[in-house]
């Protein structure tokens, strides 16, 4: 697509704000809208809220919030894809004028884009706390090919957004089979007070090794290279904990790792090598096996630190903690079965990396 700043139009030429309130209760699904640019199911408590005054909002129509835009460096704003919903007043609820010449889909890939964040933030700045008022936000311009080539690029959109939320649904499912591959073999029906024979309480200390994290390493970078490989991990739940990447492994074992500060005793299971950090604990099974056994015991366990002023947990807290050992060979079995299951997560959480990476070019491909 070869485009100049001829070929971009001004957004307030092609949509126009919609206000229909509902006066009539006839729609009762109340939904929110996030930064991340979704709508979701709204948890207000709206007990005694006259929700005839609230906005309906349709079926390829939009809604946004302007406030602080420069402040969060987004714009809130999101196409509804399903029938109908209410929500807030507050939100301008907006249209396109004529999808024959303007897809609701392309439009909603535009505001996407980071680059569109960025410039909405330009304009916020001068705003009331950094809010983005609705004449600069319809002042705002982007490029408009012919409508088929809109829907070309939509189409392709479509098609990788739909392979990723079916892998994300394949791992639903296999993490759903996991959680019941391990209450059958070791939840249902097992008594801590009479165990299956084999079976023994022991603490975690005397069956792991635990490791406390180290200081962030010198050389880091905040995303993989050729030289920074190695996943530093940090006490997180967000990218599993994965703050960048280094040139030297700490732990090359497979290990469980637990958040030891904050929100303490959030597990992750860690297959190959990585370099844990400040506030990240490592539990690594002498036996092999019990690696996703004692990850489903940890994870399920309820944590109380150390009781100082910042809450922590600490590895004389840990090596303490009661654990089930069940024998080696019911061990074995759950772990050659519990492999196949990661693998084919991490297959499919690794063809969504590549996929999201995909959508991003598509998004770039908008200005080309």
């Amino acid at each position: 697509m070869d485009l100049n700043r001829a070929d971009y139009k001004r957004l307030g030429d092609y949509i126009r704000e919609v206000d229909v309130r509902n006066r009539d209760l006839e729609v009762t699904k109340l939904v929110g809208l996030t930064i991340d640019k979704s709508f979701i199911p709204s948890v207000a408590n709206v007990i005694g809220t006259d929700l005839s005054k609230y906005k309906i909002i349709r079926k390829e129509q939009f809604a946004c919030s302007l406030m602080q835009v420069s402040r969060d460096g987004k714009v809130p704003i999101a196409m509804l894809e399903e029938r109908e919903a209410i929500m807030s007043p507050a939100y301008p609820v907006f249209e396109v004028l004529d999808t024959t010449k303007l897809l609701p889909q392309y439009l909603m890939m535009w505001f996407s884009r980071k680059e569109f964040d960025r410039e909405a933030s330009f304009y916020a700045v001068g705003g009331v706390r950094g809010s983005l008022t609705w004449e600069d936000f319809c002042d705002m311009t982007l490029p408009i090919p012919p409508i088929e080539q809109q829907q070309k690029i939509v189409s392709e959109y479509e098609a990788i957004t739909r392979r990723i939320r079916l892998n994300e649904q394949i791992i639903a499912k296999l993490e759903e089979t996991a959680q019941a591959l391990y209450r059958k073999m070791f939840v249902d029906g097992i008594d801590k007070e009479n165990l299956p024979e084999g079976w023994r309480m022991g603490t975690l200390g005397e069956i792991a090794k635990i490791k406390a994290g180290g200081d962030k390493p010198k050389v880091f970078s905040n995303c993989y290279t050729d030289q920074c490989q190695i996943p530093v991990v940090a006490n997180g739940i967000e990218n599993q904990g994965i703050i960048g990447y280094t040139e030297h492994f700490v732990i090359n074992e497979r290990a469980i790792t637990i958040s030891a500060r904050g929100t303490i005793g959030v597990c992750f299971v860690r297959t190959r090598p990585y370099c844990p950090i400040v506030r990240l604990i490592s539990v690594i099974p002498y036996d092999k096996s019990f690696l996703h056994n004692l990850w489903f015991q940890l994870s399920r366990k309820q944590f109380e630190g150390d009781g100082s002023v910042q809450n922590q947990l600490t590895i004389p807290v840990l090596e303490r903690e009661e654990v089930i050992v069940p024998d080696h060979k019911t061990l074995d079995e759950f772990e050659k079965r519990m492999s196949l299951i990661s693998n084919a997560i991490e297959l499919n959480a690794k063809q969504n990396k590549k996929l999201t990476e995909l959508l991003s070019l598509l998004l770039a491909k908008m200005v080309r």
